[in-house]
């Protein structure tokens, strides 16, 4: 209906120019002829022609009215139909140029500084103006800012408002309208239009057509802003979940979440290769169907979690695979909560335990054949074959009846003997930091101030030597007569190569050297439960020990014999 009102006007325009311009011509006419007419005829035709002009001017500025409407609307409608809004901008201030006759169109915004800027600048030729070229009335534009009202003047050089200001003189500005940008009483902007060159091209018609599309437009700014925000805040989340899925697949441990139903949710790459299974096979199956072989032994665990709500950690399990051999694995179970704290599930991380496992009992059983002390030395990378030499006191303890022994018992009893008493030497040496090099049949050898200097070492050999006998007493208490056996040791101070001997293949950490087959030939003569010591060692304890002189020794190896005390106890 609207429509086709605004389409008749069109030639109704017409013909009242029509009758305008034929009342004006009869007019004309009538003059010329000079006849003798009334002279309120021709009062009349000019009363009439004069209405015929307002009427017609009236409705020139209904269809300019009408024309300024439907761009205002299509306008509007291209500001909200996209959220992009600098390029419609561009277009709608072209548009408004178009419009309203202005030379110039600027759109300005607040920074968060509250500083103005352009943010659009568009000439009549619908090209952007150039900054330096953004020569502009800011008094005029501060008022609007102020005041929060449009501002409209047809000659700002001749307007008492503004024809002092240094804006307008320099930049010689005419015709001026500014229009505030509102959001909620809010001012966010303005948007300022002009022409330097011509004097009355903007009424009150262009200020409520502009003041209307200013606030269309400061609506599709705050939205713009708003998206812009939104989009950036979308792109730091993504930016952090793509980061997180990172870290989730790189975390050397298997992460495993599962909801309230024990539904597994989340999974990472780890988490398959402990389970040794895939993704697919994990994502959206119960966890007592995802891990069947521990489903038994978690279970109760899972439940607790859930209902009291603190975690489980370290919790170790142990089984069989039938592919896969024993496997050890470590479970941390976790309440997985939700920004209000509320429990949503499960999470879980598994650590697989299996190689460590097997390189603990791997070194527990070294650190029984070979002393801890040059466990803490060895570096695996650095192992060279070879050795130094070095001052140490080396002790040798045998056995003695177990020939006898062995010959009245099993294979067993005698392995389970002879380990007592074993064990019993090689306590004493380790109880005085001493390091055990070897088991030679029903003998120890042992040695001390290598690999870690001890300045004491001999003292703490022969320290060794008497516990060693206190533990063999202890032993008689706790085996039958048959099985009391007594050891006979040998000590002796003196100069050996020690280090690695062997290949790279079959490497063994050990002392060689006269002075190891000196203490080992002592050893030899001596009686059960006595310790022998050679005169080099006795000088380095004399001060500590009681002891009495021994026969000379004469020994295999040896030109002259080998002065040696035995060892009666420490002084008091």
């Amino acid at each position: 209906m609207e429509n086709t009102v605004f389409e008749q006007t069109y030639p109704l325009v017409e013909q009242l120019l029509g009758l305008e311009k034929m009342v004006a011509r009869l007019r004309l006419d009538l003059q010329a002829l000079k006849a003798p007419l009334p002279s309120h005829i021709y009062e009349n035709l000019s009363a009439l022609e004069r209405a015929l002009h307002e009427n017609s001017r009236q409705a020139k500025l209904v269809l300019q009215e009408r024309a300024g409407l439907l761009a205002l609307g299509d306008t509007a409608r291209l500001i909200n139909s996209t959220l992009e809004v600098d390029e419609v901008l561009q277009l709608v201030m072209d548009t408004i140029i178009q419009l309203t006759g202005a030379e110039r169109a600027f759109l300005m915004l607040r920074d968060p500084e509250g500083k103005m800027i352009t943010r659009i600048a568009r000439n009549w030729e619908q090209e952007t103006i150039k900054e330096e070229d953004f020569a502009v009335s800011r008094s005029i534009i501060q008022r609007v800012l102020d005041s929060g009202e449009p501002i409209l003047t047809t000659n700002a050089l001749e307007d008492p408002r503004f024809g002092s200001h240094h804006s307008i003189v320099v930049h010689n500005l005419r015709s001026i309208l500014c229009v505030p940008l509102k959001l909620k009483e809010t001012i966010i902007g303005v948007i300022y239009t002009d022409n330097r060159f011509q004097s009355g091209i903007f009424d009150e018609s262009e200020r409520d057509l502009l003041s209307l599309f200013a606030d269309q437009a400061a609506i599709a700014i705050e939205n713009a802003r708003l998206f812009a925000s939104l989009r950036r805040t979308l792109d730091e989340v993504t930016e952090l979940k793509n980061l997180m899925d990172n870290v989730f697949a790189s975390i050397a441990s298997g992460v495993i979440t599962a909801d309230l139903q024990e539904q597994i949710v989340l999974c990472n790459r780890a988490a398959e290769h402990i389970l040794g299974r895939s993704m697919t096979d994990l994502l959206g199956r119960r966890l007592d169907e995802a891990l069947p072989e521990v489903a038994q032994e978690i279970q109760p665990h899972l439940k607790s979690v859930l209902q009291r709500k603190e975690p489980i950690i370290g919790l170790e399990i142990s089984q069989r695979h039938p592919q896969r051999g024993a496997l050890d694995w470590r479970l941390n179970l976790s309440p997985l909560k939700d920004a209000d704290q509320t429990t949503q599930g499960i999470a879980i991380v598994v650590d697989d335990l299996t190689e460590q496992k097997k390189l603990q009992a791997q070194r527990r059983l070294l650190e029984r054949m070979v002393s801890p002390a040059i466990l803490g030395q060895i570096d695996p990378d650095q192992l060279q074959i070879g050795g130094q030499r070095v001052e140490i006191t080396i002790l040798f303890a045998d056995i003695r009846g177990f020939t006898a022994y062995s010959e009245k018992h099993s294979p067993e009893d005698l392995v389970a003997v002879l380990n007592r008493y074993l064990a019993a030497g090689a306590e004493a040496v380790l109880a005085h930091e001493g390091t055990v090099d070897k088991f030679l049949g029903d003998a120890v050898m042992a040695w001390f101030n290598a690999p870690v200097p001890q300045p004491d070492h001999t003292l703490r050999a022969v320290r060794a030597a008497l516990d060693l006998a206190a533990a063999v007493e202890k032993l008689h208490t706790e085996l039958p007569a048959e099985a009391h056996l007594s050891f006979g040791v040998g000590i002796h101070y003196g100069e050996a190569v020690l280090g690695w001997i062997g290949t790279q293949k079959r490497l063994e950490y050990t002392a060689i050297g006269d002075s190891v087959n000196t203490a080992k030939r002592v050893q030899e003569n001596a009686s059960p439960g006595q310790i022998l010591i050679t005169d080099e060692a006795y000088q380095k304890v004399k001060d500590y020990v009681r002891a009495r002189p021994y026969r000379p020794l004469q020994v295999k190896g040896k030109t002259q014999p080998v002065e040696v005390w035995e060892i009666l106890g420490m002084k008091e």
